[in-house]
């Protein structure tokens, strides 16, 4: 069984909603996950996961939330050389070039990037809901 940790930051609670629905799919294909803030989660999380599954809302000219998500990942960037990651992420506004800019951030520390990242705008409803709970599944077959 796959342990898969996912660490993630949210203000609105969007983020979180989605956080919750990725949950859901990897646990529905048999994974093993936990679910943890990024204020109460660790490198050595990071480390015990074999999928780590970092969230975070687009914030200001579109980037990841800089208070605790940036320092957070910029303090995990050796710890994923190698190591499976999967980005995910709503925004209210722009096109989602603050997962494209994240997903390239990761690639450059090494990290196996799957997916290409998801992104949400607002709250997950219909047939979001559904992309994140298919998301969080398709992360066990990588």
């Amino acid at each position: 069984m796959l342990n898969v940790n996912i660490i993630f930051w949210s203000g609105t609670g969007n983020t979180e909603i989605m956080a919750k629905l990725i949950s859901e799919g990897i646990k529905s294909a048999g994974g093993e996950v936990e679910l943890l803030s990024v204020s109460d989660a660790s490198i050595d999380k990071v480390k015990a996961s074999d999928i780590v599954v970092l969230g975070s809302p687009a914030m200001g000219d579109e980037v990841i939330e800089e208070a605790e998500m940036d320092p957070f990942i910029e303090s995990i960037s050796e710890e994923i050389k190698g190591k499976k990651v999967a980005l995910f992420g709503s925004y209210g506004w722009g096109d989602g070039k603050f997962m494209r800019d994240w997903v390239e951030r990761m690639e450059g520390y090494g990290a196996k990037v799957l997916n290409d990242g998801l992104i949400i705008q607002d709250a997950p409803e219909g047939e979001s809901k559904d992309q994140c709970i298919e998301f969080g599944k398709k992360l066990l077959e990588n």
